[in-house]
């Protein structure tokens, strides 16, 4: 390296508030202070005039005035800076061409509840730009690159990406608290029990009104709950005043973060997304084990050094705060693996990173990531009298998935009905009455646990490869979506049906792009479907919808995303429906489904008015206009007889699908 370093570093941080984003920029630039100094090299930091000098001596501060803020950063930076420019906290001078800027995240874009108007407006705006005239952007996790490349013009193999680091936290000295202690003493003179430590934020991802709803039992376990950061703002007062276990202490010194980490039970972190998730890696250096969220960044940074629980299910994090609660050798196993995790995350290795990456910055080398951290999918088939045609597709199923699905779970009447299927490693049978959503019912209820995602297909649906993995990508870097379904490439239903060399033949020839990428909202398809498992909770499919198979899932997604959540379609995840006829119900079965069903989901408020007219309409007047020249694959006379015996018993006030079952097949009789 030269004596002069060839690039400057942009200071605004040292003029703003010290948040996770501000602390990154100041250890970076102190442990790039180190390298500097053994080099004997020197990279100015320029900042506003109201900067406080670090005092780094490698890194001279260079004040340059006038003005402050973005109009600072945008107008006087780049004229006061000609030469390369390192931007460390997600913004920099959209004029400038010869730079670096680290983009955290992409909360803006995922989470813009959790910001205000003004400061979206801008992000989203600033953004853009400079990711189109960076010479190269960075980012803290591969995770967050894979956020940032959805949201804005840039790969995510092309993203750089420099981690936080571990040593600051190692630093802080307990000793030095002044807050901590006598809130501690204070605490423990109300309570003999333990406490969970949480770090607050106004911000709504930050998600810290789980705890709150969970502090209930948290108390019976005799623990408080200690949020430090934020204020009692961000939570709902009522729930506050009905957790008087709950201490929310404000902001509080590094010093004070180390006692309390020092003597908590263990961390909470419950946020739905974040960049990285500095205070995980924090707790782990000073021992605190750690309860995290399972989305986005965390398992990434966690590994296997952590508890990890969805950040919608206050259980989960009961059980994880039970199980420390009562198991010190838990506690002292994850306080160990948590320290030998921290030691990944260096401040020395990302200033090595960022000095080496402004060197030369288009030339980089980016490391791609391996794909980690993909939820944990299993796969649900429900299948009767089908035998040949299951095992073919469960075959295809494990050999070709890029993301191996944990379980496949054939749902079965008779265990036969498995075919040879059942003897594949990773396939378990179980077996319960009859009846699409009864099966997969039973499935639900036997999934092993840690399951994230859960996929079900027909027995004659034919995947491609990477189905499973887009699905599982969707579900780890969008945490509000809880239903997906993919492409339909060919639908056999839809003619005389497809046998399986058809369809594995399109699977692997047809690379035809969509013209979509993503279709929003949008009402899952039965034949290749998957849920996110924390937000299925108790809800299950209505077996009382027992024949029509879209209306079941059409009915199961809805009473999903009324607990809040997207549901979305993705020309990413491909695949064929073969349209089997066998085993298939009768045309009279079918009609009388076709009218009885979706005004039975209307009651239920799970179809609109609307949907249901659309419904009828198609379908009746479909089966109207071909009963005299019916296709020889579908029986439209038995389904016109069945709409008009639905029709009759609805006008006699008879509102059961279930009926349909008892339905007789006319034109079988004749």
């Amino acid at each position: 390296m030269s004596p002069i370093a060839a690039f400057g570093v942009n200071g605004r941080f040292l003029t703003q508030p010290v948040t996770g984003v501000q602390r990154y920029a100041r250890n970076v630039v102190a442990a790039m202070n180190a390298v500097l100094l053994e080099s004997q090299a020197t990279v100015p930091i320029i900042a506003p005039p109201a900067a406080a000098d670090p005092g780094l001596r490698a890194m001279p501060l260079m004040r340059a005035g006038p003005l402050g803020g973005h109009a600072w950063e945008q107008a006087v930076l780049p004229v006061r800076w000609r030469g390369r420019l390192l931007n460390l906290c997600n913004t920099g001078p959209a004029a400038k061409a010869d730079q670096v800027v680290c983009i955290h995240d992409a909360s803006v874009f995922t989470a813009p509840e959790s910001y205000a108007l003004r400061f979206r407006a801008i992000y989203r705006t600033l953004q853009p730009l400079l990711v189109r005239r960076a010479i190269r952007i960075a980012t803290v996790s591969a995770e967050s690159a894979r956020q940032i490349a959805q949201h804005l013009p840039v790969r995510a193999a092309d993203i750089v990406v420099l981690p936080n680091g571990h040593e600051h936290a190692l630093a802080w000295d307990p000793s030095l608290a002044r807050t901590a202690p006598a809130l501690e003493v204070e605490r423990v003179a109300r309570s003999s029990g333990g406490f969970v430590l949480a770090l607050g934020s106004r911000a709504r991802h930050k998600n810290l009104q789980l705890l709150i709803d969970a502090a209930h039992e948290f108390a019976k376990l005799g623990l408080d709950v200690v949020i430090a950061g934020g204020g009692a703002s961000i939570f709902n007062q009522a729930s506050l005043q009905s957790a008087p276990n709950v201490r929310v202490i404000g902001n509080v010194t590094d010093h004070d973060l180390a006692y309390f980490m020092d003597h908590a039970l263990c961390l909470a972190f419950p946020s739905w997304t974040e960049g990285f998730g500095l205070p995980i890696v924090e707790a782990m250096a000073r021992g605190c084990p750690v309860v995290s969220s399972d989305r986005a960044s965390m398992p990434e940074v966690c590994g296997d050094s952590a508890l990890m629980a969805p950040p919608d299910d206050p259980a989960a994090w009961v059980r994880h705060v039970r199980a420390l609660k009562e198991s010190p050798a838990l506690r002292q196993e994850l306080s160990g693996r948590g320290r030998e995790r921290a030691r990944m995350f260096s401040w020395a290795n990302t200033a090595h990173g960022y000095i080496d990456l402004m060197r030369e910055p288009a030339s980089w080398t980016v490391r791609k990531a391996a794909n980690s951290n993909l939820p944990k999918v299993a796969v649900v088939i429900a299948t009767l009298g089908r035998r040949e045609i299951v095992s073919a597709t469960v075959r295809h199923l494990l050999q070709t998935q890029t993301l191996k699905p944990t379980t496949v779970i054939m749902s079965c009447v008779n265990a036969e009905d498995a075919g040879d299927a059942a003897h594949l490693a990773g396939v378990s049978v179980v077996t319960g009455r009859a009846g699409l959503p009864a099966q997969r019912n039973t499935a639900l209820s036997v999934l092993p646990s840690g399951i994230d995602v859960v996929a079900f297909f027909d027995d004659d649906f034919v995947a491609d490869a990477d189905w499973l993995a887009a699905a599982a990508r969707t579900f780890r870097d969008e945490p509000d979506v809880v239903g997906f379904t993919g492409r339909v490439l060919a639908d056999g239903i839809k003619g005389p049906g497809l046998n399986f060399g058809q369809a594995v033949e399109i699977v692997e020839t047809d690379k035809s792009p969509a013209d979509w990428s993503r279709i929003e909202p949008y009402s899952p398809y039965g034949c290749n479907m998957a849920f996110r498992h924390s937000a299925i909770g108790n809800l299950r499919f209505d077996e009382r919808l027992v024949l029509y198979g879209w209306l079941e899932d059409r009915d199961f997604a809805a009473g999903l995303a009324k607990r809040g959540g997207r549901l979305i379609k993705c020309a990413a995840a491909r695949g064929v429906h073969m349209g089997v006829k066998g085993g298939r119900v009768s045309g009279d079965r079918l009609g009388y489904s076709q009218v009885v069903n979706p005004l039975y989901m209307m009651r239920k408020g799970t179809m609109t008015f609307g949907q249901v007219a659309d419904h009828l309409f198609r379908n009746i007047a479909s089966n109207i206009a071909r009963a005299p020249r019916p296709e020889p694959f579908i029986d439209r006379r038995g389904r016109l007889r069945g709409n008009l015996r639905g029709l009759v018993d609805v006008m006699r006030g008879r509102l059961e699908p279930e009926r349909a079952a008892e339905v007789s097949n006319t034109a079988a009789r004749q």
